[in-house]
């Protein structure tokens, strides 16, 4: 027997009203089937869920397990539902660290007014692909290289590289910093998402590497002094930190800015999102 949503929704329902009589008379059942329900699930988990007297039902350590695996699926499958029946009037837009950087207040404002009937989220998702990948977002701003085969794009921007230091570092009182001068610290890289290689310098003069794999731990890395980091401008805007300064680098390339969707099926809302976007980058260079 393969298991069902209904399954899970009874083992739910038994748990939250605390017997098999109320659950039954939740979910439009007998008590009978209500309890034929939970006893196929079991079987089929192999497991026994709930330990049953004349008066109480209360989860195994399986049980408990099993319940909030069946929350999450049940949530997912209701909002597949809302999905599907409310069709286009939500707009998901995933990043992985920037959204739009110091556009990102704007882009949300001026969104609200010329389409109040699409609901604007964004998230941020720590993957390459800002979430698009996974299924998490209808677009993704995208600031490192991506599959050109696989998704459909739009280069919305270019953004200046910054320098993160210790506040108290000896370069905090300096207006630019050098990728010369940079090459002699350790730089710390999130290889997964961060927009920084050593790359950026010749082969045979490349800065040393400590790696991390989200912005909150290159962050409190670069706190302690020990390391610094390059970024696009869009993290100086979106992260601002006590015990953080940014300063420019001023012989760095400019850091591309790409819109990216899904080839087939893009969201309606995809090229009116991608022009407004690059409006804004292009009303303030």
């Amino acid at each position: 027997m393969d298991m069902e949503l209904r399954h899970l929704r009874c083992l739910v329902a038994i748990v939250d009203t605390g017997s098999f009589t109320d659950a039954a008379a939740e979910l439009g059942l007998s008590q009978a089937a209500a309890s034929r329900t939970l006893l196929a699930l079991e079987k089929i988990l192999g497991v026994r869920l709930l330990h049953r007297t004349s008066r109480t039902v209360t989860p195994t350590t399986a049980g408990v397990q099993a319940l909030a695996r069946a929350r999450h699926l049940l949530s997912e499958a209701d909002a597949l539902i809302r999905e599907a029946a409310t069709g286009h009037t939500h707009l998901t837009i995933g990043h992985a660290w920037s959204a739009m950087g110091r556009h990102t207040a704007e882009f949300q404002r001026r969104w609200a007014d010329r389409y109040p009937d699409i609901e604007l989220h964004l998230i941020r998702a720590n993957t390459p692909t800002g979430g698009l990948a996974e299924g998490l977002c209808d677009l993704a701003v995208v600031r490192t290289t991506f599959d050109t085969h696989r998704y459909a794009n739009a280069l919305v921007g270019h953004e200046r590289r910054y320098c993160a230091m210790a506040s108290d570092d000896r370069w905090a009182r300096r207006r630019t910093i050098a990728l010369d001068d940079i090459r002699e610290r350790t730089l710390v890289v999130d290889r997964r998402t961060g927009t920084t290689t050593t790359e950026l310098w010749p082969e045979d003069v490349r800065p040393s590497v400590e790696h991390t794999r989200d912005i909150d731990d290159w962050l409190a890395v670069i706190t302690t002094g020990r390391c610094v980091g390059v970024t696009p401008e869009g993290t100086v805007a979106q992260y601002r930190r006590d015990g953080i300064t940014y300063r420019r680098v001023r012989d760095a390339s400019p850091v591309l800015v790409h819109v990216i969707w899904r080839q087939h099926g893009p969201h309606p809302a995809t090229h009116v999102a991608v022009a407004l976007l690059a409006d804004l980058y292009r009303d303030r260079p």
